[in-house]
């Protein structure tokens, strides 16, 4: 398999550490959205990332959709979210609350360096998405005990949240601020800590006008 994109995306990020943590092998592309898009487009014609090349040529776009078919390549027994029921309808919705907010922030991180004429009501309803999707992770993850959102074991919810803060505190320190969101700050360190988030890292590099 093939993963394209580079590791400074948490959506191409919380799916490298998604195929580590599965052992599941793959060589990796760190193509820019803006200076590969030539390359990325005959396997994804919106020349987005994640892109994963599977061996028989095909490939599979958006984050979400490439770790379902990493759960179906590795079982339910190993898969990093329930199978069905009210555990996998919650782990979905953290998942996408983390992927909303990593969309917020790119959007904003992109109106502040691509843009000379910001638009003020654009800037100001990211910023207000940013905070609202924090503070309900932030009291959600304060009223768990367990080193995981779901357990003792680490899934897609727990990867696309740490994933996603580090990139929105990268590129938006003001916005998540550890001392008002202490237990995602707590939550993002100890996923950090472990090997394949220190193996597949990179520093924001943003695209420039």
């Amino acid at each position: 398999m093939i993963l394209i994109g580079q590791y400074d995306s948490p959506f191409v990020r919380r799916v490298a550490i998604a195929l580590r943590l599965y052992g599941l092998p793959f060589e990796h592309r760190p193509w820019s959205t803006f200076r590969d898009g030539g390359k990325i487009a005959p396997y994804n014609p919106l020349r987005r990332v994640p892109t994963l090349v599977l061996d028989g040529g095909e490939a599979l776009i958006e984050s979400t959709a490439i770790t379902d078919y990493l759960d179906e390549l590795v079982g339910p027994e190993k898969a990093m979210i329930a199978e069905r029921g009210p555990d996998r309808r919650h782990a979905v919705k953290v998942r996408a609350l983390a992927s909303g907010l990593g969309d917020k922030a790119v959007s904003l991180l992109y109106e502040r360096v691509l843009r000379k004429d910001q638009s003020e009501l654009w800037v100001e309803r990211c910023k207000a998405q940013i905070g609202g999707v924090l503070d309900v992770l932030e009291t959600e993850r304060a009223a768990i005990a367990s080193p995981f959102w779901f357990g003792t074991r680490i899934g897609h919810a727990d990867i696309a949240v740490a994933c996603v803060l580090r990139f929105t505190g990268e590129a938006h320190p003001a916005l998540f601020d550890g001392a008002r969101y202490p237990a995602l700050k707590a939550h993002a360190a100890r996923c950090e800590a472990l090997p394949p988030f220190q193996e597949i890292v990179q520093p924001l590099a943003p695209p420039s006008g």
